[in-house]
């Protein structure tokens, strides 16, 4: 008999999924964020999008034609996002560090969280989710001592991942509209358009570099769009199918985690006592959402 989209098992490895996609995309910012003095973070956002169109066309094979214009269009507006939101996280990134970026992006999915709930239970449990998340997000928030290897939060640094923010919740709602499309397709035709929109500009970044370092370069482009776009956006995508969007959006908790995490593992950023309370506080309020919305 087929699993129902609704069962427990089936909810769970859709939560499983979400967590899965988080860390994919962190890890893949990690090491994009090794080349940005060679090709700048705009130079690793288009090669990402290079990547995840090449790979997702080459699985999907969607037939535009058929499908038409007007069907396409949140797909085409969600590639417009993907480009400025990952341009934008990575110019944070470079100024205040990958944990502290994302922890403020992360204001934008819990933004959708909290507006967008669909359960019937009393909203002050979600109010209160909410609370913790945010809690977690203002420590993390608090720029490590610089003596003891943090850095200073830089303002323009800072406006960037709100900027990177807002666009994030675009992205969830363009990506649930962009969903009805089938398969792969939203995601597919999504890279593609950012693929138009960035790769005049990365040919010359990359024709401007010295050819020993090209190899390279290309390697780590390679391995940031399989695991920061294709992978992740394409779980996504099935995944925002059935699952609540508000759920999604809490869910999205676990990126400023992982950006912590593979920041410190792969760029060697350090957080503070405080910071990691409030990664500690992000993964509560990860937890009990996911309780939440189990009784909703």
């Amino acid at each position: 008999m087929p699993e129902s989209a609704t069962s427990p098992a089936s909810r769970r490895r859709r939560i499983a999924g979400v967590v899965v996609s988080a860390s994919s995309v962190q890890v893949g910012a990690a090491f994009g964020a090794t080349v940005f003095p060679l090709v700048g973070p705009f130079g690793v956002a288009a090669m990402r999008q290079l990547v995840s169109a090449i790979t997702l066309l080459a699985i999907a094979r969607p037939p535009l034609r058929r499908i038409g214009l007007r069907r396409l269009t949140p797909a085409l507006l969600l590639g417009v996002v993907l480009v400025g939101m990952n341009t934008s996280l990575y110019a944070a990134v470079e100024r205040i560090g990958l944990g502290l970026a994302v922890t403020i992006e992360f204001l934008g999915p819990l933004t959708v969280a909290l507006l967008t709930r669909s359960g019937r239970g009393p909203r002050w449990r979600d109010a209160a989710c909410g609370a913790l998340a945010l809690a977690g997000v203002v420590a993390l928030t608090v720029p490590a001592d610089p003596g003891a290897g943090g850095r200073r939060a830089d303002p323009l640094g800072l406006v960037l991942a709100v900027g990177a923010a807002v666009l994030w919740a675009a992205y969830i709602l363009l990506n649930q509209r962009a969903g009805a499309l089938p398969g792969v397709t939203g995601t597919a035709v999504a890279g593609l358009t950012g693929t138009v929109l960035t790769l005049p500009f990365l040919v010359a970044i990359l024709l401007g570099l010295p050819r020993g370092d090209l190899p390279h370069v290309l390697l780590i482009g390679g391995v940031t769009g399989v695991l920061s776009s294709a992978l992740p956006y394409s779980l996504d995508l099935v995944i925002l199918r059935t699952l609540p969007r508000s759920l999604f959006g809490m869910l999205q908790s676990a990126h400023p985690v992982a950006a912590a995490v593979f920041g410190l593992l792969v760029l060697g950023q350090h957080l503070d006592g405080l910071q990691v309370a409030g990664i500690v506080a992000v993964c509560a309020a990860n937890v009990l959402a996911v309780a939440v919305h189990r009784g909703s």
